[in-house]
């Protein structure tokens, strides 16, 4: 991928976030190859929006291991949210934890990351493409189609694996089990790989239990066994899209 194709990218997806307006299928010039080409228009799209990341999210994929993107700040929503259905596209509600660093993950480390604390969470991807994303290269330029993360309270953290589920209104599902010692274990490779995290950063592992597709006015809750639950509103149609840097005015 040519380095003018990636800006030209990296530009349309700024726009989809600031704007709204749908990305269109793209022109093979301005696909993506792989991951590591996806990352790197991700990461001209957060020189672009000249945003920080606070962390790494985590998502399983469908082709089997994990996709990682950034978390940004503005995208963490305290349970109980109510997100606008406008500022969604394509969303896609998952269970997930969210676990704060108690160290610095240096690049150099093998050892697994240490948490202050852990949190469930109800995570939601949405894409910036019209159609969605053609491959996990392009969900990797779309910022691993980051949409948002609702943190619920603290939990202790489990001794095992963890049951995760996730449901709309007062269904309970079985849960699925999930080794977060392994999902961990693979956000620590990526976060080294990616150049390190310090202290108090953010990692998010998504995409737990069985993903499912959400529809407005929906009250979504997310529940790992032993660490709590997380839950969002889905739809508040009164309420205006976020701005570009995911709030509200």
């Amino acid at each position: 991928m040519q380095e003018d194709a990636r800006q030209v990218l990296a530009g349309a997806i700024v726009e989809a976030i600031e704007t709204g307006i749908a990305i269109a299928p793209l022109e093979p010039a301005l696909r993506p190859a792989d991951i590591a080409e996806g990352e790197a228009v991700a990461e001209a799209v957060l020189d672009a929006l000249e945003q920080a990341p606070c962390g790494l999210r985590l998502v399983r994929i469908p082709e089997g291991g994990w996709l990682a993107g950034p978390l940004l700040p503005a995208r963490l929503l305290a349970d109980g949210a109510a997100i606008a259905w406008p500022a969604l596209r394509r969303p896609r509600v998952s269970a997930g934890i969210l676990g704060v660093l108690a160290e610095p993950l240096d690049p150099a480390g093998t050892a697994p990351p240490r948490f202050a604390r852990l949190h469930p969470a109800l995570d939601v991807a949405s894409s910036r493409f019209r159609d969605g994303a053609e491959d996990a290269a392009q969900s990797a330029a779309d910022l691993a189609d980051l949409g948002y993360v609702v943190s619920g309270r603290a939990g202790a953290p489990p001794a095992g694996p963890v049951a995760a589920s996730c449901a709309p209104g007062a269904k309970r599902p079985r849960g699925v089990a999930e080794d977060l010692a392994a999902g961990f274990a693979a956000a620590a490779a990526a976060a080294r790989r990616l150049g390190g995290l310090p202290a108090g950063a953010v990692i998010v592992l998504a995409g737990l239990g069985t993903p499912a597709a959400p529809a407005m006015g929906e009250r979504w809750t997310a529940r790992l066994s032993g660490l709590g639950r997380a839950q969002g509103l889905f739809g508040d149609p009164h309420a205006a899209p976020p701005d570009a840097d995911g709030t509200n005015a």
